[in-house]
């Protein structure tokens, strides 16, 4: 059971309406890394959890306040549509400054919703449940998280970096804040499976089934071996079941591929060999 409550969690007021500011803006409510990703993502992960309550409460905790992170940015979206369309684009013609905010705005804000956020990022693509992943593995999920949590962050900064609204920036500060905690926090849920379940996911394949022999070498596929001085080339494996190896010049195993004629009924290509000359 879900409840809304009317207030948001933090502010979300600017100091002067700035339509193109929400044309960007949209990226972290619809975009890949966004709020309805995060969201969708820990309240899926947090349904499909069985017999761990504890890690089940913790995503739908998250999940929900994600929701309202939602809520803030379509609120800041619309406050700096406030004013923007008809009015704006007729005295366009006679000051630069507002021709070129408007140039950029966009349109959909005023065509669609009416002057109101979209579930889209900030060129116009609609927000896809693809975005989201839940396997059901909790350790596999939860770097997922952590890397959501990473990208968000990242582009709620540089958002913040492109603003001098000082309403703007207040609500990006709090989202930065909490994309840092969300950071930490899943850090931390990764570190405890770690150390119950192991480093490698999914930690319940038996390892003899795998080629072991493999399982721990750096193949030198392009130009130059820089990458052999790093630490996942040499020294004890990070599983800590074997020791790191770099192959310089990797050998092929399999012989050269030879297909087999596709029947005739579909019209390839025949071999060169057949191709009367």
């Amino acid at each position: 059971m879900f409840s809304h409550i009317k207030e948001l969690q933090f502010e979300a007021k600017p100091d002067r309406p700035d339509p193109l500011f929400a044309k960007k803006l949209q990226e972290l409510i619809g975009g890949q890394f966004g709020e309805m990703s995060v969201a969708m993502q820990y309240l899926f992960q947090g349904w499909s959890v069985r017999g761990n309550q504890k890690y089940k409460d913790l995503l739908l905790d998250i999940g929900t306040e994600e929701i309202g992170h939602i809520e803030m940015l379509a609120t800041m979206v619309s406050r700096l549509l406030d004013g923007a369309p008809v009015s704006a684009q007729e005295e366009a013609a006679k000051d630069p400054i507002i021709a070129a905010a408007m140039g950029g705005m966009n349109p959909q804000h005023a065509i669609v919703s009416g002057l109101g956020a979209r579930p889209a990022d900030s060129v116009g693509n609609p927000w896809m449940g693809s975005y989201i992943i839940s396997s059901g593995n909790l350790l596999a999920d939860f770097r997922s998280n952590l890397n959501a949590e990473s990208q968000g962050r990242l582009q709620a900064v540089r958002l913040y970096e492109m603003s001098e609204d000082r309403g703007v920036k207040d609500l990006l500060s709090v989202l930065i804040a909490r994309d840092s905690y969300h950071q930490n926090q899943w850090a931390a849920a990764i570190a405890e499976l770690e150390e119950a379940e192991g480093f490698l996911v999914p930690s319940t394949f038996p390892r003899e089934k795998e080629r072991l022999d493999v399982a721990y070498t750096l193949y030198n596929f392009s130009e130059g071996e820089e990458a052999a001085a790093g630490r996942w080339a040499q020294g004890p494996s990070i599983d800590g079941h074997a020791e790191f190896n770099y192959e310089s010049t990797p050998k092929a195993e399999g012989a050269k591929p030879v297909l087999k004629p596709a029947p005739p009924n579909l019209h390839n290509t025949l071999p060169m060999d057949n191709i009367p000359k």
